[in-house]
């Protein structure tokens, strides 16, 4: 098994692998970004964005289980590229990716990071978010990933980036990329405004 520890979403973090019921790191010895591609390509977080070193997403704990991974970027697992047998490494040196399918958000231009309008990291570019299906849940979500609280009122803002994404959600979510989401399809975005929220707490 493999999973990311540490990021802000499934597809960022810290690579740990288990091996015989135990969770380990890797080393980030030759760590780049073909051995990343292989680790987000399996987690299906799309391509790798950024490959990290030196404990990027914090140390973490158990063996070093990988070092000097060197795969050729056809592996569809981790553990089939080659790797060293034995390792020099310590946790200060926990490889760690940043996967395309990654979405992290922000609120730009309010009194502080709990009011403004609402942007979304999505690969590799900051995006606005279509308010045609933007409602209470969706901004109440955001609000709480945020740790700025519930929302108290709606924004609306025009579009000035190049991306745009959507998202619809059922019910109370972890974050927005647990929702309903979809970039860059210009129907329901098209006589949008960018989305916009002032929550009601002061950020963490």
């Amino acid at each position: 098994a493999l999973r990311l520890a540490g990021g802000r979403s499934r597809c960022e973090g810290r690579v740990e692998v288990e091996q015989g019921g135990t969770w380990g790191t890797v080393c980030d010895d030759a760590w780049d970004l073909t051995d990343a591609d292989v680790v987000c390509r399996q987690l299906r977080c799309g391509r790798a964005v950024s490959a990290r070193g030196t404990a990027t997403f914090g140390r973490g704990s158990g063996p070093i289980l990988r070092d000097e991974v060197g795969c050729e970027g056809h592996e569809e697992h981790l553990w089939e590229c080659p790797a060293a047998a034995e390792h020099d490494c310590s946790h200060k040196e926990d490889a760690g990716v940043v996967c395309s399918e990654h979405q992290e958000w922000r609120l730009s231009g309010g009194r502080d990071g709990c009011a403004g309008r609402v942007e979304v990291y999505f690969r590799g570019t900051w995006s606005t978010v279509c308010d045609s299906t933007w409602y209470e849940l969706e901004a109440s979500v955001l609000c709480r990933t945020l740790g700025c609280g519930e929302p108290l009122r709606h924004l609306s803002f025009a579009h000035t980036l190049p991306g745009r994404m959507l998202y619809q959600c059922g019910s109370q979510q972890p974050s927005l990329a647990h929702c309903q989401w979809t970039y860059n399809k210009s129907a329901p975005c098209h006589q949008s405004r960018a989305a916009g929220v002032v929550c009601n707490g002061m950020g963490s």
